[in-house]
């Protein structure tokens, strides 16, 4: 298992390819991931409110489903740390909380603005861009990415999706870099 620690931004685990993805890897132990109950209750509210069709009980199962396959990744006890916090919006402090009660090294957020390094510096961690996170992993080990990938595409349901369509999706979402880097390693 590697060294890196992230805490998963809400944002990040709003898009269910991004998050599958994201959590492909840290099951191929690539990275540890971290989130809250708080940063789930963030992604469901947000997901509820743009996705208003989809059943309470699908995004239910979808936050169990991330719980069982990855049981370390919930921290708690980070709220007592949220109130001794200076960020742009104060929202965001429960982030950052988890970020230093986990010993994280990263918050991966499409959002840095809301984490200034001159806010994180004290606490040794940084904000970067999901873009970012995912191409420092290709670079690391394309092979092991690319198996990753293509496995976790030949289990959706249904499957008709393939690798290339999925990565043209990734793109879609704000990831430039890495679909260019999948599509590299392909």
């Amino acid at each position: 298992m590697t060294d890196i620690t992230a805490v998963l931004d809400a944002n990040v685990l709003y898009s269910y390819p991004l998050t599958s993805v994201l959590l492909e890897l840290a099951e191929a132990r690539l990275y540890r991931p971290i989130w809250s109950a708080d940063i789930h209750e963030e992604w469901a509210r947000n997901l509820r409110a743009k996705r208003p069709d989809l059943e309470a009980a699908k995004i239910k199962r979808r936050r169990e489903a991330m719980d069982t396959a990855l049981p370390d990744a919930c921290v708690t006890g980070y709220c007592r740390l949220i109130d001794g916090l200076v960020l742009p919006d104060p929202d965001d402090r429960h982030v950052l909380a988890a970020a230093i009660r986990s010993k994280a090294q990263v918050i991966v957020t499409f959002n840095e603005k809301d984490f200034p390094p001159e806010a994180l510096a004290e606490f040794d961690v940084t904000a970067q861009h999901p873009d970012t996170f995912l191409r420092h992993f290709i670079d690391l080990d394309p092979n092991r990415v690319r198996d990753r990938l293509t496995d976790m595409v030949q289990r959706l349901e249904p499957p008709s999706m393939t690798v290339d369509a999925y990565i043209d999706m990734l793109e879609r979402q704000s990831l430039p870099d890495t679909a260019a880097a999948l599509r590299g390693i392909r």
